[in-house]
Parts: C-alpha cells; structure tokens; sequence
C-alpha cells in the first residue's frame, strides 16, 4: 500500500493531482483544503497518502498534513461514508472546524456541509466523537499554506470552489463577497473557511 509520495507535480485539475515520482504519474485525489495549498507545478510536493483497493480500480486519496489524512481514515470508519464523500466533507469545511464539530457532537454543523444529510451527520456525531476527541488532543490547530492571488483572481477562484461544492451561484458569490470584508490574510483558504462558515 502505498501511504506517502514525494515528487513533482506533473498536471493538476479541480480535486485531483498528478505527481511524478521517479518518471512515474502518481493521480491522486485531494481536498480542497489541499489542493489550494499546492505549489506551482514542476515544484515538489509531500502528501499523506491512503490507497483505496477496489475490485475494478486502485485510488490514491493524498492529503497535506497528517490530521486530514486521520480525519479522513475517522470518517470513512462511518457506516454509509465511503471514500468519495468523506473528500467531499473535507473540502467542505476546515480540517481544524471539522474536527471541533465532530468533537463536539455538533450534527447541525455537520450537517451544513454539502453532502451531508441529517441522517449521515447524526451518525458521524454518533459513531466518532470519541475518536474526536482523541485525535484533538494529539493535533494542534494548524493551516495549510496557501497560493496567493491577487484579489481579483482570488474571489472568481473561490466562488468557484464553493459552487463545485453545490452551492448556488448566487448563494457562493453573497458568502465570498461577505467574507472578502472579514479576512486579512489574502489566501484562498481563509477566504473559502470564512464563505463556508457564512453558509453554515
């Protein structure tokens, strides 16, 4: 199994990666929390890796830091949440917010994330809090870097995250243009953390 890559990036596209390591491509699907935290391309790049064996394909799923990669392994672990969806949830809001409402039993929160019903937010709120709970006390808060864009770039990219994420456009644009007044840091992931706690 293969459970982390190091090399450089060959090709991206919305929630996947193409790294080369060694003159082989490497596609993995990643969250947005980091996918905007990529370099440029050509640069190196470090991922946490989990390799998902099915009976017609093998997917790696890479993620930046080692608690995204717990938080996923965590929600996969739910009854009903598989591979694809536990992504989505992580692109859906913050690594450090998903792991405080997971923590706190907090379903309503949860359920704010697009993808997530009632039912499957109950039962993430249900099934891992303790786990949660654990897995908080061992990770402190930490931010993934971020590209820099210039304002302009920034704010198309980021209504166009949340619009994959199956916001309505107008909905997305209100929220980034709201959180565009409340940020200071000119990353598209403070942008996008701000927007979603806006919708939630």
């Amino acid at each position: 199994m293969i459970a982390h890559l190091t090399g450089f990036i060959a090709a991206r596209s919305t929630n996947t990666v193409v790294v080369n390591v060694g003159g082989v491509g490497y596609e993995v699907v990643v969250p947005l929390s980091t996918f905007y935290g990529l370099p440029e391309d050509q640069c190196e790049v470090s991922l946490h890796v989990y390799t998902h064996v099915r009976e017609d394909a093998i997917v790696l799923f890479g993620f930046a830091t080692e608690l995204e990669k717990s938080l996923f392994l965590m929600l996969i672990s739910v009854s009903g949440i598989g591979p694809r969806l536990a992504v989505n949830i992580l692109s859906g809001i913050g690594p450090d917010d998903l792991l405080a409402a997971v923590a706190g039993g907090d379903a309503v929160r949860l359920q704010a994330i697009p993808g997530v019903g009632k039912k499957t937010a109950e039962r993430i709120a249900l099934e891992v809090r303790d786990r949660a709970v654990k897995l908080r006390e061992g990770f402190k808060p930490a931010s993934v870097p971020s590209r820099q864009f210039d304002d302009r770039h920034l704010l198309e990219d980021a209504r166009s995250a949340l619009i994959n994420l199956g916001y309505p456009a107008k909905q997305a644009s209100a929220a980034i243009d709201k959180a565009a007044l409340r940020v200071k840091q000119n990353s598209i992931e403070s942008l996008i953390t701000e927007a979603l706690r806006i919708l939630a």
